[in-house]
């Protein structure tokens, strides 16, 4: 639980600048712990697209259960690299000329960090931008995890993201036998991201349902696939699961481990699952600048909307004072966000309401640092990657 009440955490970081971004650093920790209790023994490796914030990201590494990190840009791969990070998954392709010939040159580089491919199409235009005599580069096939529900052989229905051409076992033995007979790329991995279920709220009976039997089907046909690649690769992981599926995908015997990074921050996509309860760690803080009518106050900035289909869900939230609520017709703004409610009849301009946004690492890219709060009350300044003057798009 929180060692801090909002009210709190708003009163440590009172002295500095809004709009400020403020992590609970207890709730952060206990989160971490709950993270590896829930996976059950099998390594959770770091999403940083989901943290942003380095020395975060560090610190969750020395903890028991933490190994290795997923990161989403072959440039931020690169950088975490020569900060010392030495298990690096790149989780989706990249067409980064310039820093695949960097990770081409560089020894080190290319012992710490595993590409991401699902077509031989990828393997040529590496070869294409390093040039075709290159060092071998470590690279893990990412298989499609969505579900697919069909009747006479046609698909009625895609449920998850789309993600990988390579679904079945017979399409990952093909690229797994192109690669084993091709020179610069050894396979080492296998990736399954189960999007259906890890990023979708148990909103609904009709949902736990679509959620048991994509997992139902993932446990059959990922074991085929991993068993397929193992004919012509040495595998050294199978990556599968995010922060709201760990304890089903865990299970999977074919799974050597796990990747999450929202369920450090709890942000609020993350309140409605049946499996954990969120703790959110994560907040940001904007000034009252205008009190347009009795009930409305209006706040400076706020325009910080997840990425996603365009919903309501993907709009920050206010959560203090309670009582508070976006207005529809207007939403989150640029420069400025009114929110209403009775609560807003107290607030004066000046005054701070506390906001948690829709996803985690994502609120960081609009703060050059977040304001660490301990149990203490005591506040220390992280640079996010903004601060640190990385922005990998």
């Amino acid at each position: 639980m929180p060692a801090a009440t909002p009210a709190d955490l708003l009163a440590a970081t009172s002295r500095l600048p809004a709009p400020v971004g403020i992590i609970d650093e207890p709730t952060l920790w206990s989160n971490a712990d709950d993270l590896v209790r829930r996976a059950a023994g099998v390594p959770v490796r770091v999403a940083t697209k989901s943290v942003r914030v380095r020395s975060i990201i560090e610190q969750a590494l020395a903890r028991d259960g933490f190994a290795g990190v997923m990161s989403y840009s072959l440039a931020e791969s690169l950088w975490l690299a020569e900060h010392g990070v030495s298990d690096i998954l790149l989780a989706y392709p990249t067409t980064d000329a310039d820093s695949l010939r960097a990770l081409a040159a560089d020894d080190r580089a290319r012992a710490a960090i595993t590409l991401m491919i699902d077509s031989t199409e990828h393997l040529d235009l590496i070869d294409r931008l390093v040039g075709g005599a290159h060092p071998p580069l470590r690279v893990c096939l990412d298989v499609d995890a969505s579900l697919r529900i069909g009747a006479l052989g046609l698909t009625v229905a895609h449920l998850g993201v789309r993600r990988s051409p390579v679904r079945s076992p017979r399409q990952a033995r093909e690229v797994a036998r192109s690669i084993e007979v091709r020179s610069g790329f050894d396979l080492v991995g296998v990736m399954f991201y189960d999007a259906q279920i890890a990023g979708l709220p148990d909103s609904s009976p009709a949902v736990r349902l679509v959620k048991k039997r994509s997992n139902a089907e993932l446990h059959r046909r990922r074991s085929r696939v991993v068993a397929a690649v193992r004919e012509h690769a040495d595998l050294e992981l199978v990556n599968a699961g995010g922060t709201g599926s760990l304890e089903v995908t865990g299970s999977d015997p074919a799974v050597t481990e796990l990747t999450a990074g929202s369920g450090l921050f709890s942000p609020t996509l993350f309140d409605a699952y049946d499996a954990f309860e969120s703790h959110p760690a994560a907040y940001f803080a904007l000034d009252v600048s205008r009190r347009p009518a009795r009930d409305v106050a209006t706040l400076f900035a706020g325009g910080y909307t997840a990425s996603g289909a365009a919903q309501a869900n993907r709009m920050p939230t206010p959560v203090w004072p309670e009582g508070l609520s976006l207005i529809g017709t207007e939403g989150v703004g640029e420069v400025q966000t009114p929110v209403k409610g009775k609560a807003a009849r107290t607030l004066r301009i000046g005054d701070r309401v506390l906001m948690r946004h829709a996803k985690a690492g994502e609120m960081c890219e609009r703060f050059d640092s977040v304001a660490l709060v301990d149990a203490a009350g005591d506040v220390e300044l992280l640079p996010t990657y903004r601060g640190e003057q990385k922005n990998f798009g």
